[in-house]
C-alpha cells in the first residue's frame, strides 16, 4: 500500500479516536446522560430563589454507588428540612386546581388530628408542582401565615423544582388511548411524585404518601406505628403498607427504598399512571399480596379533580371518622360467640365485630385495660343493617382490678348511661369520673331473643388526646 494512504489512514483512526474520546466525556459529566433537557437562564423571582439540594440518603446502594443518577436541583419556598431523622416524613404535591384549593385543609387536618409528640415526630413535605410562579407565592404566602408554627420547628417543608428539570411532557406515547391532555397530566404527577420522593429520602424512617385532598384520622402516626411495628415482627419483608384503600392515598414505604422508587417513577413516567406504577413496584420489591390496614386512616375529601376541574365523588368505604387509638385490654364476656367473632373485635381497630347469641339479663362484655387510664370521651355501636341491636344495655366505668377464675373484671363500676336505639355515645367523661378506670362494662339490662352484634368500642384517654 502507498505510503500516502497508510497515512491517511492513520489520521481518520485518530478522529475516530478522538471522537470517541470527547463524545465519552460529555457523556459521563451529563446531567442524566442527555435525558434531561438543557437548564434555561430564566430569572427567578426573589421569594422562590433559594436554592437547596436534598440531603442524600446513604442507605441505599443506589445513591451509595451513584447508579442511575438522578439530578434535579430543587427550590426551597418555605422551612427547612431537620438535621436530625424524624420517623416518618409525609410527602404531598399539589397544583393549580381549576376550582378551588385543599392544600391548607389538608395540611390543617393532618397537624390538627396529631399530639404534639406526634408532630414532634413528622415532617410533612410539600412539593408545589405548578408552574405557575404567582400561584406557588400566593400559596406559600398562605401556608407561611397558616402555619407558622410548624414551619419554624421544622414540621412542614415547601419545595418546587423548576420546568427545566422535566423530561418532554409532550408528544408521549397514548398508552390505553388516552387522550393527549391525560396522558400530560399523568405523566408529569409521576415526575412530581419522583422528585418528591427522592427529596424525602433521608428526611424520616418512613416515608408516607399522600394527595393534597384528603383528611386524616385522629392519632394517625401512633396507629401507623403500631401497625409498622406488628408488621416488621412477622416473618417476611414488606414494600408497601397501605392506610387507605384510594389511588397513592396512605402508601407507607421505607425511606430506605425510596431512591429506587423515584427513578423508577421517572423511568416510566409516561407508561401508566402513578398509583399502577407504585403497585408494579411494589411485586418487583418481592412483596406480592396487598397489605391493606382497615379501618383506613385518610379520608379522600376533594369534590373536584386538579385534572380540568372534573367532578369526583371518590370516597374511601373503609375510613372510620374519628379512629380512636384504644388502650391496650384484655376482653370477655358471658354471652355464647358466634363462630369465630369473639368479643375483642369489637375492641380493635378494622372490620371485626363480637356477634353474640341471645343475650340475658346480666350479661356483659366487659373490657379490662392493661393500665389504669383517664377515660374522656366513649364511643359504643351495635347491630348491622338495623338487625341485631343490642336493645337494653348501659355502658359503666369500674376500678380495682379482680380475678374471677380465668377471666378478670372489676370490683367496682359506676354507670356513664345506657344505649339508645343500640349505641352510646359520651364525651367530657373525665369530668365526672376524674380518676383513672381500669375497666369499662356493658352490661346488658333485659333479655332479648335476637342475637346482638357489637360492631365497634371506643374510647379516648387523656394520654391519647393530649
Amino acid at each position: 500500500m502507498p505510503r500516502f494512504f497508510r497515512k491517511k489512514k492513520k489520521n481518520v483512526a485518530l478522529a475516530v479516536l478522538l471522537l470517541l474520546v470527547t463524545g465519552l466525556y460529555f457523556f459521563s459529566h451529563s446531567d442524566f446522560s442527555g435525558m434531561v433537557p438543557r437548564r434555561s437562564l430564566k430569572v427567578i423571582p426573589k421569594e422562590l430563589s433559594w436554592q437547596v439540594e436534598r440531603l442524600i440518603s446513604k442507605e441505599s446502594w443506589v445513591e451509595q454507588g451513584n447508579f442511575l443518577p438522578l439530578n434535579v436541583s430543587y427550590q426551597l419556598l418555605a422551612g427547612a428540612p431537620s438535621t436530625h431523622q424524624r420517623f416518618l416524613t409525609v410527602g404531598l404535591s399539589s397544583v393549580k386546581r381549576q376550582k378551588g384549593s385543599y392544600l391548607v385543609p389538608t395540611l390543617r387536618s393532618l397537624f390538627s388530628q396529631s399530639s404534639p409528640e406526634e408532630r414532634s415526630s413528622m415532617v410533612v413535605v410539600v412539593l408545589l408542582a405548578d408552574f405557575d410562579t404567582s400561584w406557588r407565592i400566593a400559596t406559600v404566602t398562605e401556608i407561611k401565615t397558616a402555619f407558622a408554627s410548624e414551619l419554624e420547628q421544622g414540621q412542614l417543608v415547601v419545595i418546587h423544582v423548576p420546568q427545566d428539570w422535566y423530561p418532554p411532557l409532550t408528544g408521549l406515547k397514548r398508552n390505553y388511548n388516552d387522550p393527549p391532555n391525560r396522558v400530560m397530566f399523568r405523566s408529569k404527577q409521576n415526575l412530581d411524585y419522583s422528585f418528591l420522593v427522592h427529596y424525602c429520602a433521608s428526611l424520616g424512617e418512613y416515608y408516607l404518601q399522600l394527595e393534597d385532598d384528603v383528611s386524616s384520622a385522629k392519632n394517625f402516626l401512633s396507629t401507623m406505628r403500631r401497625r409498622i411495628e406488628e408488621q416488621n415482627s412477622k416473618k417476611g419483608t414488606w414494600a408497601t403498607l397501605e392506610f387507605s384503600a384510594l389511588g397513592y392515598i396512605g402508601k407507607l414505604y421505607r425511606s430506605a427504598h425510596l431512591p429506587l422508587l423515584a427513578r423508577f417513577l421517572f423511568l416510566f413516567y409516561q407508561e401508566m399512571p402513578c398509583d399502577w406504577l407504585m403497585s408494579h413496584f411494589r411485586e418487583l420489591m418481592t412483596q406480592k399480596e396487598t397489605i391493606l390496614f382497615k379501618p383506613s386512616l385518610f379520608q379522600h375529601m376533594g369534590t373536584f379533580s386538579s385534572f380540568q376541574g372534573i367532578y369526583n365523588k371518590l370516597k374511601d368505604k373503609f375510613f372510620e371518622d374519628g379512629v380512636y387509638t384504644n388502650p391496650s385490654a384484655d376482653v370477655y364476656s358471658n354471652m355464647s360467640t358466634y363462630q369465630k367473632n369473639y368479643p375483642k373485635l369489637a375492641w380493635e381497630a378494622g372490620e371485626g365485630f363480637f356477634w353474640g347469641r341471645s343475650p340475658d339479663k346480666g350479661s356483659h362484655l366487659t373490657v379490662v385495660f392493661h393500665e389504669p387510664a383517664v377515660v374522656t370521651g366513649v364511643l359504643v355501636e351495635t347491630g348491622s343493617g338495623g338487625k341485631d341491636l343490642l336493645e337494653s344495655a348501659q355502658v359503666e366505668l369500674g376500678r380495682d382490678v379482680v380475678a374471677s377464675g380465668s377471666e378478670r373484671s372489676c370490683r367496682d363500676f359506676q354507670s356513664l348511661g345506657v344505649l339508645q336505639n343500640g349505641a352510646f355515645e359520651s364525651q367530657s367523661v373525665e369530668k365526672l369520673h376524674e380518676t383513672a378506670s381500669s375497666c369499662l362494662r356493658v352490661l346488658v339490662t333485659a333479655a332479648q331473643k335476637d342475637w346482638v352484634i357489637v360492631r365497634k368500642i371506643r374510647i379516648t384517654t387523656k394520654s391519647s388526646t393530649s
